[in-house]
């Protein structure tokens, strides 16, 4: 506890685990008190198993960054800062807003209970371009609809997207009695996330190399080539901006600045739509606070989903016998996270060939995934799955096995995740079932036993995809009547 007389800040980290541009870190630091930031575990709010070992490592990288100062805490926001304020002589608290239901209903409340006790609030927009109530309609009705929303509200000039804010300087910060890092007890139990730190290192420093390696290796050549699984040319920018190690405002700014030279065009303004789509799916989350459990479109909820458990563990485990599906599934599973591409092809696989409820793909997505991020998460699985806004044609059904050949041309992708069939020519790599008995026993292949047969055929999962569709066209159309 430092000495009582002494007003100071309370900085609340959240999702904007970073010093550069960084709004609320910005006012704090120019207040002239000395800042107290803390980070909270909110016990009522839910972060899935892969995201808990990623904020484990991005907030000790913060710490250090802020010359291990952070301090943690456990438990009921309200109460925590209430105590804090008790016990130091607390001028203002700040923060960076958050946009998912439970979080805005926190801290509305949170905000009416400080302003009771005659603190100062001061909340800002660390987390995307343009604020859902900002991004609107004429006659301020939200967007259902991707591109008019992007064209309307994404102009690469428009002044209302913020420039990214400087790192400040020389921070007054003050260390006070909470929990140490290990105690928020965020690393599983269970090792199954030990090859993480392969793949993945969290940090805002990180977060930088990450995005100079993309323009530097990945930006060219993007619009097209973000599809192959194969190459890397997709940015692996998702979880560092889930946890606001990068702003999209510096993103934003940079790409930009390629663009008013001329460079890249093509494949930096489709970067920038794919940026803007995560800005669209925290829009729908606003307007549609019920997104992650609730189709999107009525009629959905006449969909005659089918429940099979043994069936959706079989797509959990990468266990299909669709070896584009399987490589994803277990991609996810070591890596926590899944080419962008193959993500649709899995999520269509589940929707649209097993007919398993979108919902169940969500909830292990997000678990698994360390970009796992509620407004995305939702909002894709329903574009997957033709109940969300802006939706994929019912009829589109992903083939996988032409999926695979035409993202993983040379199987280099499919091969790395499903590696018992690595020696399988490419012309039967993603249909292993229509090379011979006696190819198969030559590269000692038993399908059934080494690798698994097809849970379902393509042409009749297809088919039944197709009726169970038209079931809710009629249902619309009797709805509609």
């Amino acid at each position: 506890m430092h000495n009582k007389s002494d007003q100071s800040i309370i900085l609340w980290f959240r999702n904007d685990l970073r010093l550069a541009d960084n709004p609320a870190l910005d006012y704090a630091s120019s207040s002239l008190f000395p800042i107290i930031p803390i980070y909270i575990i909110d016990e009522n709010i839910y972060v899935g198993e892969s995201s808990k070992w990623w904020l484990h490592n991005s907030l000790d990288s913060l710490n250090k960054s802020l010359d291990s100062k952070l301090n943690f805490f456990i438990g009921n926001p309200q109460e925590i800062i209430d105590q804090l304020i008790r016990e130091n002589n607390i001028y203002a608290v700040v923060w960076n807003r958050c946009y998912e239901p439970a979080t805005i209903k926190r801290d509305t409340e949170i905000k009416t209970y400080l302003k009771s006790k005659n603190i100062l609030v001061e909340t800002f927009n660390s987390n995307l371009l343009l604020e859902p109530q900002n991004a609107v309609k004429e006659d301020q009705t939200n967007y259902k609809v991707f591109t008019p929303f992007y064209k309307k509200n994404y102009a690469i000039d428009n002044p209302k997207i913020r420039l990214p804010i400087a790192k400040p300087d020389n921070l007054n910060l003050l260390k006070i009695e909470s929990l140490t890092i290990n105690e928020l007890s965020l690393i599983p139990k269970v090792n199954w996330h030990k090859n993480f730190k392969k793949f993945w290192q969290p940090g805002e420093d990180n977060a930088n190399a990450v995005f100079n390696k993309f323009i530097a290796k990945g930006l060219i050549g993007y619009k097209e080539l973000r599809n192959r699984a194969d190459l890397e040319n997709t940015s692996r920018l998702s979880p560092h901006l889930h946890f606001g190690e990068i702003s999209p405002n510096i993103i934003w700014s940079r790409i930009r600045s390629y663009l008013e030279k001329n460079i890249y065009d093509v494949d930096a303004n489709h970067f920038l739509s794919e940026l803007v789509w995560r800005e669209f799916s925290y829009n729908l989350l606003w307007f549609f606070p019920d997104l992650p459990e609730k189709n999107l479109q009525k009629n959905f909820d006449n969909f005659p989903w089918r429940k099979d458990n043994t069936i959706l563990i079989k797509w959990q485990k990468g266990q299909t016998g669709y070896p584009i599906v399987d490589a994803g599934m277990r991609e996810l599973w070591q890596t926590g996270f899944m080419h962008n591409r193959v993500r649709m092809i899995v999520a269509s696989f589940l929707v649209k060939h097993l007919l398993i409820d979108w919902r169940c793909g969500a909830e292990w997505f997000y678990d698994c995934l360390v970009d796992a991020d509620l407004a995305n998460n939702s909002a894709s699985w329903q574009w997957v799955a033709g109940s969300g806004a802006d939706a994929a044609p019912y009829f589109r059904i992903f083939n996988p096995i032409l999926q695979g050949q035409k993202f993983d041309p040379e199987g280099i992708y499919t091969k790395k995740f499903v590696p018992e069939l690595k020696d399988l020519p490419i012309k039967y790599l993603f249909s292993p079932w229509l090379a011979s008995e006696d190819l198969l026993s030559k590269i000692n292949i038993k399908l059934g036993v080494d690798y698994p047969r097809p849970i379902i055929d393509h042409n009749i999962a297809r088919q039944r995809a197709l009726e169970a569709y038209d079931e809710v066209k009629i249902s619309r159309e009797i709805n509609v009547s």
